[in-house]
């Protein structure tokens, strides 16, 4: 067969005894370079179109490649080179090492390197050199490509340093004078470089230009980063002052030959195996995977970075993971704790990582490069081709990683930090795996394997106590076992009394040093926050609400919505804040504590006006949702806000019911906040918002707290009687529907007194209605029609329309429930008519169900379900969870009535469910009877 030879470090080429071979198109030698690069190992279809395609993957995918794949076939026929499909998806060109330039010119850098005399090195790192015709893959504008280019530009420039340096060893220094100023001006802050000038300087005879150089090149490290010289620069920068003999080249001798070069070392730099791991085993799954999918066929290292708020467990995972895979790197595990988050220091160079490395990889000092890329280029060169490990914990950011990924596909890297690293995703593709705190059970498997099954057996109340403070945390949980191991015989409740203390809590979760310090480790996360971000935090930590959205955020902290995510992002980045859900952000609650503690050391103004921001945001936005969903309800004044129309991401009542839901927890603790630090107008305002959807999401309970609370702060600040009398009523008619009838009445009395000392007749007419349902839940009907009529009286006065429609339907609905159906009918009808001309559906909604419970009493089924339909209907799209569970069973009644099994059946089982969510017990009770009674009755 005839031979064939190819070129990648320059254009791609392919030569047949020294004549050019055409082998087809730019697009079919980008995807031969891509094969020549991993020549003789199997490359994955996927990574030969990302490599020759990048980012402008044809529309055809992978039949686009399988056309060149095969044209390279017909071109490389009848040669020493054959191209094969492998393993389903895989590519392999088996072809001889020294036929392509890439590796012929690796395997003779090896060999200068480990040649025992200067003269056969110098020929060998010419030969090496001498493989390139330009740059690598000439033409190829890939991503892929890119990176190679950069990589074997490194390895490039670390071969012609080695050349210089035997050069300047065999006297030959006239020779390189002149290459090496064209390679100082070209590289002005590498040391190496600049070591090379000055000594040909020297021996040249031009002392004070080799001084000037090593000025220069003092000025130019102390202006660009801020750093002197290292040692061995300064050092042969004083020989020079001295005229140091050793300068000077030995006399001429035949060929130097050095000893044999020692065999490189297998480094094992992990750090012992973690003693208690606990739990993890979907974590290291994940790892795992990385060993089943090598990106050898990429031409890339694998990259993987786990990433997590500080004390998370981020380095032990990564730690009891490699240690359970070391048979996979049979070449050595390097590791490096970058600092990043470092309570004692500040973060590591690269370069000096970088030398540590190659010190551990058996490179001799004096052949170490002084330049950071030298170093880069070298220590690449080293672990290629090699099945390392190589661990960077506690990294800063991607700035501090980058420098020290390898080039070989044979490695894997593993990164800790608690930065995002979202810039090594982007640069290098590395999945990300973000770590969350422990679950409970695997919480209390940690303080059981440091504390003893008996011990923690025998204090259950004060383990669960601790479990909670902690909260998951494995650095937290870390310490107290460690506080709780070092007194055997004092009870864990004592430790627990002392977490419970939040003021505290950071004091106590400490053993003494600054590593297993709580507070030590948030700060220095803290510290590497911009000041903008540092502030958000501070803010964030004692702001109302177990989380955040970013329009609250962007009122707490006082800037843009833009701004505002920009920050939260940054946060979200350093793992002090989660996005738990799309647009909700939480802290830890021990970060949380920390970041409360920064806040405290703001300005107290800063710190009141960001809370009051906030807590009006929420009243003013509440406010606005409630008139969304209840236009009809008579408004209150809304207070100092800076504006009092609807927000712009409010746009009708399914939005504001939506903003609702999610923002529940955090408007009852806005509530809580305000009531506690003396807003009483923020915590009324909050109250009446939430009214309306307490009422239709049927949380009655949460309703009665909420005005109770509020009322008593009402009457301790003297409010004025028509706010303090429109609180009772509404708190008379939760406590009608929870079925507390005295305490009601008592209420509503109340209510009805002071809005006569207001003058409040629309109020006086509303508080009506409400004793008429409170005697209805007490069985009198009679006296529920006669405050069902004064409330239409009223109304028929005031030209309101909605409310005198709600009016009608009442005094309809009693006439009902006292049999006289016609007269009851009649009035429903009229309000019917009055609801649907002024668009009032939850007024026709309860006049719908009236209807349906007339022609059911009256035995006209088919109008019953169909008025009762009509009425469901309106509750789901009102999002009245509440009364829509009174129609559904209302409907399981009729249908009951007519024989009709299974749909009755299916209401009531609906209206069960709906029932048990919202704690109506009765109610509950009295369907699952009615569903026993049908012969099936869904489990209590």
């Amino acid at each position: 067969m005839r031979a064939l030879s190819f070129g990648i470090l320059g254009p791609i080429e392919v030569w047949r005894d020294g004549v050019p071979v055409n082998v087809g198109p730019a697009l079919q030698r980008r995807v031969l370079a891509a094969l020549l690069v991993d020549a003789n190992r199997l490359v994955s279809a996927h990574a030969l179109v990302d490599r020759a395609w990048g980012t402008a993957e044809p529309r055809s995918g992978r039949r686009a490649l399988y056309g060149y794949i095969s044209r390279l076939r017909r071109a490389l026929e009848g040669h020493d080179v054959s191209l094969t499909r492998e393993e389903g998806s895989g590519y392999r060109l088996r072809v001889g090492p020294e036929a392509v330039d890439l590796h012929r010119f690796r395997h003779l850098l090896d060999r200068g390197r480990a040649a025992p005399a200067d003269e056969e090195a110098e020929a060998l790192f010419q030969a090496a050199l001498g493989s390139w015709r330009g740059e690598a893959f000439a033409g190829a504008d890939t991503p892929w490509f890119n990176t190679q280019r950069d990589v074997l530009d490194g390895e490039r420039f670390a071969a012609e340093l080695d050349l210089t340096d035997v050069r300047l060893r065999l006297a030959k220094h006239a020779l390189v004078l002149t290459e090496l100023s064209g390679r100082a001006e070209a590289h002005p802050l590498d040391e190496r470089v600049a070591g090379h000038l000055m000594l040909a300087l020297y021996r040249c005879g031009r002392q004070a230009a080799a001084l000037e150089c090593y000025e220069r090149l003092r000025r130019d490290l102390a202006r660009e980063m801020g750093i002197d010289p290292g040692a061995p620069l300064r050092r042969l920068h004083q020989q020079i002052l001295a005229a140091d003999p050793a300068l000077h080249p030995a006399p001429a001798t035949p060929a130097v030959v050095r000893p044999p070069r020692p065999a490189r070392p297998v480094p094992r730099q992990l750090p012992p195996w973690p003693a208690t791991f606990v739990g993890r085993g979907r974590e290291l799954a994940a790892l795992d995977v990385l060993l089943k999918e090598p990106a050898e066929g990429s031409g890339r290292p694998t990259i993987f970075a786990v990433g997590g708020t500080g004390g998370v467990g981020k380095s032990w995972l990564a730690l009891h993971w490699a240690h359970q895979h070391l048979d996979r790197f049979p070449d050595g595990q390097l590791y490096a704790a970058l600092c990043g988050f470092d309570p004692a220091g500040e973060p590591v160079p690269p370069d000096r990582v970088l030398r540590g490395f190659l010190d551990a990889l058996g490179t001799p000092l004096q052949e170490i490069p002084t330049g950071a890329e030298a170093q880069a280029g070298l220590y690449r060169s080293l672990v290629a081709r090699r099945r390392m490990l190589i661990l960077l914990d506690n990294a800063r950011d991607a700035d501090q990683v980058r420098p020290l990924l390898p080039g070989s596909a044979t490695c894997l890297v593993l990164v800790t930090s608690r930065s995002h690293l979202g810039g090594l995703t982007a640069t290098h593709g590395s999945p990300h795996l973000t770590l969350d705190t422990l679950p409970d059970t695997e919480a209390r498997e940690v303080l059981t394997c440091a504390l003893g099954q008996d011990r923690v057996a025998a204090e259950p109340a004060a383990v669960t106590a601790l479990l909670r403070r902690c909260a998951g945390l494995p650095l937290a949980l870390g310490i107290v076992a460690a506080r709780a191991a070092a007194h055997p015989g004092f009870p864990l409740a004592e430790l627990a009394g002392e977490l419970d203390d939040a003021s505290g809590r950071l004091d106590a979760l400490t053993v003494g040093d600054l590593a297993t310090d709580l507070r030590a480790v948030f700060e220095t996360s803290y510290r590497a926050l911009d000041a903008p971000s540092a502030r958000a935090f501070a803010l964030l930590g004692p702001a109302p609400g177990a989380d955040i959205g970013p329009r609250a955020a962007a009122r707490l902290i006082g800037t843009p919505l833009a701004r505002t995510r920009a920050v939260l992002r940054t946060l979200e980045a350093a793992h002090l804040v989660q996005q738990h859900a799309p647009g909700r952000y939480r802290m830890h609650n021990l970060v949380r504590l920390y970041a409360t503690e920064r806040c405290q050391d703001r300005h107290g103004d800063d710190r009141d006006a960001a809370s009051d921001r906030l807590v009006d945001f929420y009243a003013h936005t509440a406010y606005a949702a409630d008139r969304l969903l209840s236009p009809q309800r008579t408004p209150i004044a809304p207070g100092p806000s800076a504006a009092t129309d609807a927000p712009s991401f409010l746009s009708d009542a399914p939005t504001s019911m939506a903003w609702f839901e999610a923002e529940h927890p955090c408007l009852l603790a806005a509530h809580r906040f305000a009531l506690e630090h003396g807003r009483h107008g923020q915590a009324w305002r909050l109250a009446w918002a939430l009214d309306t959807y307490h009422w239709r999401r049927g949380l009655l309970p949460d309703r009665m707290a909420l005005l109770r609370a509020t009322l008593a702060a009402l009457d301790a600040a003297g409010a004025q009687p028509a706010t303090r009398a429109l609180a009772h009523r509404l708190l008379g008619r939760t406590l009608v529907a929870l079925g507390r009838h005295d305490d009601a009445l008592g209420q509503l009395r109340r209510a009805l007194a002071l809005f006569a000392e207001a003058g409040d007749a629309a109020g006086t007419a509303q508080t009506h209605l409400n004793l008429a349902l409170a005697r209805e839940q007490q069985g009198d009907d009679g006296r529920a029609l006669t405050h069902a009529v004064q409330n239409l009286r009223i109304r028929e006065t005031l030209d309101s329309p909605p409310r005198e429609a709600e009016a009608l339907n009442a005094v309809g609905w009693y006439h009902a429930r006292l049999g006289h159906h016609e007269e009851g009918r009649a009035f429903c009808e009229r309000s019917l008519t009055l609801c649907r001309r002024h668009h009032f559906l939850e007024g026709e909604a309860f006049t719908l169900d009236s209807l349906g419970y007339i022609a059911h009493r009256s035995g006209r089924y088919a109008e019953a379900l169909d008025h009762y339909h009509q009425a469901l209907a309106l509750r789901r799209e009102l999002g009245d969870a509440y009364e829509e569970a009174d129609a559904l069973a209302c409907l399981g009644d009729v249908y009951h009535a007519l024989g009709r099994t299974a749909e009755a059946r299916r209401a009531r089982t609906q209206a069960l469910a709906l029932y048990r969510d919202q704690d109506r017990g009765s109610e509950a009770e009295r369907t699952q009877a009615l569903l026993g009674a049908l012969g099936h009755a869904p489990a209590r």
